[in-house]
């Protein structure tokens, strides 16, 4: 294989970049038209920002680091893992995914996931999401916001602090239990692996304090 140009790495990152910005813009919920709104950067420019048809400098960036409530280096991923490497934002089932792991078909991976906040406010309390189950081992960490695990026959709500653990050949479903993004962390071994821990809890479906 041909070694990489500057033009081609410059543009990878580009895209790369754009696409984080795009999932981030989403995940709070915000249209280009309201996020425009509240940066004073044109609409026009902002799409060709994610699409990675033009390259943000300070001025673009910072007005969206304030916007979004985001350090600078979170908003363009600098503290995630080798600088060479970009991971892709992908949206799945309305969640928003970043990969943390390199190789995803390898052992344990892990995923930032975020589920923006509910579009009309919810009474009554969370409805229960559609269940699945697949062979597997996940292990979560809420970073923000509240997050209903559905698990079998029981509905825990965790918050930010608190973890589960679960074998996924239980049906399991994931919703926002709350009124504003939440954002977790997901480690998931495809063939069962797990991770290794000091202190077993005694029992792993229930929510505990990190």
């Amino acid at each position: 294989m041909a070694p990489m140009g500057d033009d081609d790495e410059t543009a990878q990152v580009m895209t790369s970049l754009g696409a984080r910005l795009r999932a981030i813009r989403q995940a709070r919920g915000l249209t280009l038209a309201q996020l425009g709104a509240a940066t004073g950067i044109s609409v026009s420019t902002l799409s060709r920002l994610e699409s990675g048809l033009r390259e943000p400098g300070l001025r673009h960036l910072l007005p969206l680091a304030r916007a979004h409530r985001l350090p600078l280096d979170d908003l363009v991923g600098s503290r995630t893992g080798d600088p060479r490497v970009h991971p892709r934002p992908f949206t799945r089932h309305g969640q928003t995914w970043i990969p943390l792991t390199r190789n995803p078909n390898d052992g344990l991976h892990a995923y930032k996931q975020i589920l923006p906040a509910p579009a009309v406010a919810r009474t009554g309390g969370s409805p229960r999401p559609e269940l699945g189950s697949h062979e597997g081992h996940e292990w979560i960490y809420v970073l923000s916001g509240r997050l209903l695990l559905a698990l079998g026959d029981h509905d825990l709500v965790l918050a930010a602090g608190e973890t589960a653990e679960f074998d996924t050949r239980v049906p399991h479903g994931i919703a926002n239990a709350g009124d504003r993004p939440v954002e977790w962390l997901a480690l998931y071994g495809a063939q069962g692996e797990r991770m290794h821990i000091r202190v077993q809890p005694a029992i792993r479906v229930q929510p505990t304090r990190a």
